[in-house]
């Protein structure tokens, strides 16, 4: 990996513990708005009705106001639990505001970030909405381990899409010869990158992918 200089990170499900951050901040509203539904059953049938819509969102077939409502007015659909229009547009508010406020990260993150920062210069690059992803930064206090953050509202497209990968590499001034992107997602994180000309590791597991994978990110020093 010599010729690499600089690494590319996703956030969420990637270093920022998205589904545990989620769920506190659920409670912390739900508990707020007087929303009497058991936790447990809700996540459950929201976190694939989530990944649903973020899906439809890369793909640019609803917009982030969609988005915001219709996961959770879904959810309570499935779940059979009356809210009005109101209240769901309450509770997404109120979602986007206190996420950040809970800020877990996956185990052994700042020591690899540590680690990797000591010999590459470190990015972002994330589909998040931009008001929220610098907050998570911030707030879980790894912000500086990066010298530049790109959204797809900076770039005005989102990853799978080969214009954020340039958006970011022409705002980190690196080549995608000296790059390497790592992210959960398998579509949009390694696969667009990969199709941008960018070198990947996914972070996950996935018997059919043949490519480097990283279950815990400790084990990316012995990739990088």
């Amino acid at each position: 990996m010599k010729h690499i200089t600089d690494v590319f990170f996703d956030l969420d499900h990637t270093l920022w513990d998205f589904d545990k951050n989620s769920g506190l901040t659920f409670e912390t509203i739900f508990k707020k708005h007087a929303v009497d539904l058991p936790l447990d059953e809700f996540l459950r049938v929201y976190e694939p009705i989530n990944a649903k819509y973020w899906k439809l969102f890369r793909e640019n077939k609803i917009l982030k106001e969609d988005l915001r409502f219709s996961r959770l007015n879904e959810a309570f659909e499935v779940l059979k639990f009356s809210a009005d229009s109101n209240l769901v547009e309450a509770l997404s508010e109120a979602y986007i505001k206190h996420l950040p406020d809970h800020n877990f990260l996956f185990p052994d993150a700042e020591l690899t970030l540590a680690y990797l920062s000591n010999k590459y210069k470190l990015h972002i690059i994330t589909n998040g909405f931009q008001e929220v992803q610098h907050k998570k930064l911030r707030n879980s206090k790894i912000n500086t381990f990066f010298k530049t953050i790109t959204t797809s509202e900076d770039a005005g497209v989102k990853k799978p899409d080969k214009i954020i990968f340039e958006f970011a590499l022409n705002s980190a001034q690196v080549s995608k010869n000296n790059s390497i992107m790592i992210g959960d997602n398998l579509e949009a994180d390694v696969q667009g990158a990969k199709s941008f000309g960018m070198e990947a590791i996914f972070f996950g597991k996935d018997e059919n992918y043949q490519g480097w994978q990283v279950q815990n990110l400790k084990d990316l020093k012995t990739i990088l």
